[in-house]
């Protein structure tokens, strides 16, 4: 069952991928949600995180492209294969989404070095907030893949898990862990997960080549580019890379 209790416009503001365009969110927010409703809404380009479900409207720039990766016949290339041998040691336990101390330490000191290497604004979370900001109110499609060296939380990924797919909402690591390919690594293990429970899609988000922390995306082959953005009533135009660059004079959603 879903209940939808808002939809509407955030305000136009600086957008935080690229400072020099403005950014506007369409947003949804439900009393509840089935896992089936927001598999369609994933479908058409919407996002979530926290209790927020948010999609790109932004007036003049359409540089946010979603994208999804086609399981089914994705192959590791030869350097995440690589990828995967340095990260053997690695374990992962995927459960519901919760939130400790230990998540809200291992974010904060993600997050200070991410301020440190890249100039992102610097932010710290309590367990509280980041239960709030993240996670959710406990939707039943909210999932976590801990990832652990030993019994060290080395990373912790947050990912919807909803019928035929995926969506990978976020994803944080030890500093000390990055030599390893975190990244890389924990996208690979959930295109695994998806493919061992017969999903057909992993939703990767906004894929932006101009922004650093976006680029990497289009790294996992063969996938799919959102190129319009339609309503729920309306089939979703996912293209493949090539045709997506030629619709709109090379613009996407």
């Amino acid at each position: 069952m879903t209940v939808e209790l808002l939809s509407g416009r955030s305000p136009i503001v600086e957008c935080s991928y690229l400072p020099e365009e403005r950014a506007r969110m369409g947003v949804k927010l439900f009393a509840q949600i089935s896992a089936e409703h927001y598999a369609k809404m994933l479908a058409r380009g919407w996002r979530r995180q926290g209790v927020s479900f948010f999609r790109s409207d932004c007036p003049a720039c359409k540089k946010c492209r979603s994208l999804r990766v086609d399981v089914r016949n994705f192959r590791p290339s030869k350097s995440q294969r690589r990828c995967l041998k340095r990260n053997a040691q690695i374990s992962v336990t995927v459960q519901p989404a919760g939130t400790s101390e230990e998540h809200a330490d291992l974010y904060n000191r993600w997050h200070a070095d991410m301020s440190e290497r890249r100039g992102w604004r610097h932010d710290t979370t309590t367990p509280e907030e980041y239960r709030e900001n993240l996670v959710g109110p406990g939707y039943d499609f909210a999932r976590e893949f801990l990832y652990r060296d030993g019994d060290k939380l080395v990373g912790v990924g947050l990912v919807d898990v909803v019928p035929g797919a995926l969506n990978s909402i976020y994803f944080f690591h030890d500093p000390d862990w990055r030599p390893q390919g975190p990244g890389t690594f924990s996208a690979l293990t959930e295109i695994q997960y998806a493919r061992d429970t017969g999903r057909d899609w992993v939703y990767l988000g906004y894929w932006i080549p101009e922004n650093a922390s976006m680029a990497y995306k289009n790294r996992f082959a063969p996938h799919e580019i959102l190129t319009e953005r339609v309503d729920l009533e309306e089939a979703p135009p996912w293209r493949a890379p090539d045709d997506a660059a030629s619709a709109d004079g090379g613009a996407a959603p």
